[in-house]
């Protein structure tokens, strides 16, 4: 599942795919351990799927997220000089 299509969803969509990706997940793990799992790559992918839902879903819900503020160039080398010393 890409990012952008992740985003694109409401904060309820991104909830019911991680449902349905946890249960997914749940029965890979059974099949693993039965010995029925045949492609074994799919458990991580799963697993990252669930992730980058959450993620996008924690930061949607905190609201947009802040831009940093822009130092002048001279400022950065400046602070940069400081810390080496």
């Amino acid at each position: 599942m890409k990012p952008a299509d992740i985003r694109a969803m409401t904060i309820d969509q991104i909830d019911d795919e991680v449902l349905k990706l946890k249960k997914e997940h749940f029965n890979l793990r059974f099949q693993r351990a039965s010995g029925q799992l045949e492609n074994t790559a799919r458990v991580r992918e799963v697993r990252r799927d669930i992730a980058r839902l959450k993620t996008v879903a924690q930061s949607k819900r905190s609201g947009p997220a802040k831009a940093p503020a822009n130092k002048p160039a001279a400022a950065k080398r400046a602070t940069k000089r400081a810390t080496k010393s």
